[in-house]
């Protein structure tokens, strides 16, 4: 198996000495979508947000495609933010330009990449997220999902090996979650998705990780984990009303 994500002994304490990680272990094959679930304050931002060396220091190391992230290699630190693409809860974090086009052109941009080849990034990243009309418009006149889209767009524009979202379902009414999930669906990258919506993680993600005390709690077929209510009790984790879990197929 080709690995997009090698993760191994991640220790990592914050300055006023809250232990949010323990020592999390995991392997993501390249083209694997996977779930990271867990109750609030369990290390989920803090395990992503060393993914791309924005939280460093701790103990263990992280791989982005057999790269180290290293702070101290500001080469190989560019190249891993290049690969590791975050996309923010609230989107307005990451739309700031005045139109669309500039928001999706920022990023490679900022790499070096000019001319047609940035034109063909953008147009490429719009397409495949299915917003290439709003192209110039101004993103605060667009709707919120609308705006997650463009989000996830200026991600894919820096062309990354691995697409990481922080609960890309909330605040979106049905359709926005529908029109998401199909293009999530359609992406031929890895992607790691942190949310509290099991159902969505359970359409989306194959494979979950359960994140739960800092440490890694379990890893396996998302399904079979959120049909195992002993392991969802001991994580504070819960079904919405209603919802069964779908038989594997």
């Amino acid at each position: 198996m080709d690995v997009s994500l090698e993760v191994s002994g991640l220790a990592y304490a914050y300055p006023d000495g809250t232990q949010a990680l323990f020592g999390v272990d995991a392997v993501i094959g390249k083209g694997e979508r996977v779930a990271l679930l867990g109750p609030n304050g369990a290390g989920k931002t803090t395990f992503v947000l060393h993914l791309n060396g924005i939280l460093h220091g701790g103990a263990g190391t992280v791989r982005v495609g057999g790269l180290p992230v290293d702070p101290r290699d500001k080469k190989a630190l560019k190249e891993i933010r290049r690969r590791v693409g975050l996309v923010f809860q609230d989107p307005d974090d990451q739309l700031f330009m005045p139109t669309v086009r500039e928001d999706v052109a920022f990023g490679p941009a900022n790499l070096g990449v000019r001319g047609a080849e940035l034109e063909r990034r953008v147009a490429a990243a719009l397409e495949r997220v299915g917003m290439a009309h709003v192209a110039d418009r101004a993103p605060q006149h667009l709707s919120f999902g609308q705006r997650r889209r463009v989000a996830v767009a200026t991600v894919l524009a820096m062309e990354p090996e691995i697409l990481v979202l922080d609960e890309p379902s909330s605040n979106l009414d049905p359709a926005s979650r529908r029109e998401l999930a199909e293009i999530l669906l359609s992406l031929d990258v890895t992607v790691l998705m942190v949310t509290h919506d099991l159902p969505y993680a359970a359409q989306l993600c194959p494979r979950a990780l359960i994140l739960s005390g800092g440490v890694i709690a379990a890893d396996g077929p998302t399904l079979g984990l959120l049909a195992d209510e002993e392991l969802m009790a001991a994580h504070r984790l819960e079904l919405p009303y209603g919802f069964v879990v779908p038989q594997p197929s």
